[in-house]
């Protein structure tokens, strides 16, 4: 920047340098942009000119950091840059002794540094007037901003930013539908005039909370009977909570509390635990529910009987056995209760049932059922038990899974298969005869010449082995043409043949009433020669 003293003799060197110069017509001096805003600390730039014939003196006078970016005849370019707040610059032009000169007002804005919604609070009756109150430090300009306090998305209040810092508020009438509504304080900066956009800053959420518990018990569902080893579900629930989120729940087998997982929704929770049945709580127990809010409590309690029920127990005398080989299926109950066992002669509930079976291929993979019965408390219940027999046998290579004969013509599209069967699975191989080449198998798009042969399939496991020859017939286009020429020839032959026969068979038809005809002529004369 110049010393004080050169900026002072400033007017006094411009005068001089101006009555050195021509004598201008009527110079006018102009600025570019005339109206700016910025955001706090930015940056413009500012052209200054001139209209004068020869060539003028042109500055910018401003307090703020400015720097010429560029120049031509009769104009500069100019940068102010941190700009901290409104401002208003002047572009002058010397033109001889003619001064004139040109304003740019800068308007800076910014956005609030700070807002506030006071707290709400801690329970608001439903039924009484609520009072918001928010405050806003900062942002400008002051007559762009406004202040608007909302609940969710609806508009409480709208009012202008006025003081420091400027406050909002607005009354509401709470009520039920008010349980977790969220109240925000919207700082907004509308700078769309100006070209520049819509900015808005929101406060932190408030929610509201109400307070309502309806004088009913809650909904208590829980088993009645629970057997010793596992584990039930217990749900107890309400409506007309306000607010729910609050509700304290209290589950308790006995004396011992259980460990809950509570839901809860707009008015109303849903409260789940898991109760087990150990040989210690075995009999009846009371299962009590109990929910809390503010100062108030409902509760709901039920009857729970713990049991035991030892399953059935299902052997077999060997569970992997080879083919022909007998097997004991047996299936036993605990000491009091009856069992019945699948595939069994139908009996009444006894204490044992078994039976031998001579296990055979069509077995492997076989499941027997043994089940069991008690009643607890007025219900029936029943205990299952499962295994699966397995039996080892050798290859299996039947017509049905492995076809000994395939005649095809020559490039048809086809599927071959050849399936082996046995537990452990065999390993199949089907290889040609004369050179041992595999059997194509799977989809044969086209089928070869080079197919055809006789292939011997052996399907082997450790439990044996055999084998199969399948024959591949693969008829070429000429034998084709002759199997089209026989039967096209064969069903002229058929067709001449069926045509006599039919054209002789009219023809007897003919004589035959002809011969008929006669004789009843005959007969007719007879009978009129004949005196009376």
């Amino acid at each position: 920047m110049a010393p004080a003293g050169a900026a002072s003799a400033l007017p006094l060197l411009l005068a001089l340098l101006g009555a050195l110069l021509p004598e201008p017509g009527d110079a006018q001096a102009s600025v570019f942009p005339t109206e700016a805003t910025l955001p706090r600390g930015g940056s413009v730039l500012v052209n200054c000119s001139s209209t004068c014939e020869v060539e003028a003196f042109l500055g910018l006078e401003t307090p703020l950091t400015k720097e010429e970016r560029d120049r031509g005849h009769n104009w500069k370019m100019f940068e102010l840059s941190d700009v901290e707040e409104d401002s208003k610059p002047m572009c002058f032009s010397n033109c001889g002794q003619n001064q004139t000169s040109a304003l740019i007002s800068i308007t800076v804005y910014r956005l609030p540094e700070h807002m506030e919604l006071f707290p709400l609070p801690p329970w608001q009756p439903v039924g009484e007037n609520l009072t918001l109150r928010c405050q806003v430090w900062g942002g400008a300009p002051r007559a762009q901003l406004t202040l608007v306090l909302l609940r969710g998305k609806e508009e409480l209040s709208r009012q202008p930013a006025v003081g420091e810092p400027a406050e909002g508020t607005a009354t509401v009438l709470a009520g039920r539908g008010d349980y977790g509504a969220n109240f925000t304080c919207r700082a907004e900066l509308d700078l769309r005039p100006q070209g520049l956009g819509f900015f808005q800053n929101t406060s932190a959420p408030r929610q509201l909370r109400t307070f309502v518990l309806p004088m009913t018990s809650p909904q208590l569902e829980t088993p009645r009977i629970l057997e010793v080893g596992t584990s039930e579900k217990v749900v107890c629930s309400m409506g007309g909570l306000f607010p729910a989120s609050e509700a304290r729940v209290h589950l308790a087998l006995g004396d011992h509390r259980l460990n809950t997982t509570v839901t809860y929704n707009k008015d109303s929770l849903s409260a789940t635990a898991w109760v087990e049945g150990t040989a210690e709580n075995k009999g009846d127990h009371p299962l009590v529910c109990a929910i809390m809010l503010g100062n108030q409590s409902q509760e709901s309690w039920r009857n729970l009987t713990v049991y035991s029920f030892p399953a059935p127990n299902l052997t077999l005398s060997e569970q992997e056995v080879s083919e022909g080989t007998q097997v004991e299926v047996a299936c036993e109950a605990s000491v009091g209760l009856g069992v019945r066992l699948s595939d069994a002669p139908a009996e009444p509930w006894a204490p044992s049932v078994q039976f031998l079976l001579n296990a055979t291929a069509e077995d492997n993979g076989r499941h027997f059922s043994c089940s069991a019965a008690l009643e607890v408390a007025g219900h029936v219940l029943y205990k299952n038990q499962t295994k699966e027999l397995r039996v080892l046998y050798g290859p299996r290579l039947d017509e049905s899974d492995c076809l000994g004969n395939w005649t095809w013509p020559e490039e048809t599209n086809q599927k071959l298969s050849c399936q082996a069967w046995g537990n452990p699975v065999p390993q199949l191989t089907c290889l040609r005869e004369t050179d041992r080449a595999p059997l194509p198998t799977g989809d044969l798009t086209p089928v070869k010449k080079q197919y055809e042969g006789t292939y011997l399939c052996k399907a082997e496991s450790s439990r044996g082995a055999v084998t199969r020859k399948v024959f591949l017939t693969v008829l070429t286009a000429g034998k084709n043409v002759l199997i089209i020429v026989l039967l096209t020839a064969g069903a002229i032959l058929g067709a001449v043949v069926v045509a006599t026969y039919l054209y002789n068979r009219q023809r007897k038809i003919k004589i035959y009433k002809l011969l008929k005809a006669q004789e009843a002529a005959a007969m007719k004369l007879k009978t009129q020669a004949t005196p009376p």
